[in-house]
């Protein structure tokens, strides 16, 4: 979605996506848990200068560091802790129950406040201490507060094994929330004619707070090295949410402009897109024809469904083979695709089902999460596309009848796993694999 001056200009989703659909924002949520810490700071009940062990006391370690007790709320949301790296798996590693005290727990390389280094675990201690200071759950806090006053009804949140909400991640918006969250920052925090945010935090969490690496045109990270606020990244024009896979929220004051993705891509050739393609053309007049041309094209945004014949009308079984990279199911799992009324129910052993259409998408939410399908035969071989639809990510399931085996790998791995199963579960529970 691209908005100018208030006004969506264009807007377009690659069926079987839509724009009704929540999407995981991956680190985008990072933007969003970046304006809870700034309603406690109004509210007085949290400052920039107050340290993780004194609001969090029953997550310190018995052997925390002098630099580990200096941590503040400041030093987290700049990412300048003084990790030499993101420590989330190690400090996972270290207290599996206990994340912030793995935190506080691990060693520092460099002294804090002085190097950004981009850290997961940073935001985490914020949500807790957000938690801890307001009394309420971090999603409900937000609801409250951001979500509901927006008009936005559709906050979906992953979560940690204990219930937490993840804070760093696992939010699922529309396209059209990510956009409404760039305008309000765009105007300042206000909302029509309310004051949601205030002013001053918007402008503290979307400025230059430190440097990131140095900043060289043309480079591969271009947008991700002109410096950091407060869980925003500065761009080479504005500031941007991101998250993996190319969730982003992008805010240009100087044009007035806000661009919204959900995706599964690269952010850096989206980046390059609008600073080469659509800034040039902002103010250009146009004309008619060209707004009819865009606007039809958008509209018939699709991807296609696997070609092929309908095949044997009888069942196939098979058994799957995990040894590929990024297998979404475990070896050995037997695979049966059984011809349906015009598609298939394929089912993963007694993991799960799910419903494939030939020709057309099929939907079907066989752990609460939807998946969206389409297959074929093509020759003696089953290939079938399965979207997990709220996600970036989707499956493609090959079954070879005449091998009896079957192969279901990741197009890109969820970065909390690759267990299909998990990732149609609804509420999603997890954490980062520490083995």
């Amino acid at each position: 979605m691209v908005v100018r001056h208030g006004h969506v200009v264009a807007e377009g989703w690659w069926a079987p996506y839509s724009a009704e659909r929540p999407h995981l924002l991956y680190s985008l949520t990072k933007s969003f848990t970046s304006v809870a810490v700034g309603f406690a700071i109004a509210d007085g009940l949290l400052s920039l200068d107050d340290r993780v062990v004194d609001v969090l006391p029953d997550h310190v370690p018995a052997d925390i560091s002098e630099q580990g007790s200096r941590v503040t709320v400041h030093h987290l949301l700049s990412m300048t802790v003084g990790h030499h790296s993101d420590s989330l798996a190690e400090a996972w590693e270290r207290e599996p129950g206990d994340l912030v005290k793995g935190f506080l727990g691990l060693p520092f390389a460099t002294v804090e406040g002085t190097r950004h280094t981009y850290d997961n675990s940073t935001t985490f201690v914020l949500a807790r201490m957000v938690e801890r200071v307001t009394g309420r759950g971090l999603p409900e806090f937000l609801d409250e507060r951001l979500f509901k006053p927006m008009g936005i009804d559709h906050a979906e949140w992953d979560r940690v094994a204990g219930g937490a909400a993840f804070g760093f991640h696992g939010l699922h918006l529309t396209t059209e929330a990510v956009a409404a969250f760039g305008e309000l920052l765009l105007r300042g925090g206000m909302w029509g004619e309310r004051r949601l945010v205030p002013r001053e935090w918007v402008e503290l969490a979307t400025g230059r707070q430190v440097d990131c690496v140095p900043f060289k045109d043309g480079t591969n990270d271009a947008d991700f090295s002109c410096g950091y606020g407060y869980q925003f990244w500065m761009s080479r024009h504005g500031y941007h949410g991101h998250g993996s896979f190319g969730q982003q929220c992008v805010v240009v004051p100087s044009h007035d402009l806000v661009v919204a993705v959900t995706a599964q891509g690269e952010s850096q050739e989206v980046f390059d897109a609008l600073w080469e393609c659509l800034l040039p053309g902002l103010d250009e007049t146009g004309c008619a024809r060209d707004d009819e041309v865009l606007a039809d094209r958008l509209q018939r945004l699709s991807l296609a469904p696997v070609q092929g014949s309908a095949g044997p009308e009888g069942a196939v079984e098979a058994k799957l083979d995990a040894s590929a990279e990024g297998s979404a199911l475990p070896d050995g799992t037997t695979v049966v695709v059984d011809p349906v009324d015009g598609g298939w129910l394929v089912r993963f052993g007694s993991l799960l089902d799910v419903e494939i259409g030939h020709g057309d998408w099929r939907e079907s939410s066989p752990l609460g999460r939807p998946v969206v399908a389409a297959g074929a035969w093509q020759g003696s071989t089953f290939v079938a596309d399965l979207y997990v639809i709220t996600t970036p990510h989707r499956v493609r399931l090959v079954v070879d009848a005449e091998a009896g085996t079957a192969v279901a790998t990741w197009s890109t791995v969820p970065l909390t796993g690759p267990s299909l199963e998990l990732h149609v579960r609804s509420p999603l529970m997890t954490r980062p694999d520490v083995a």
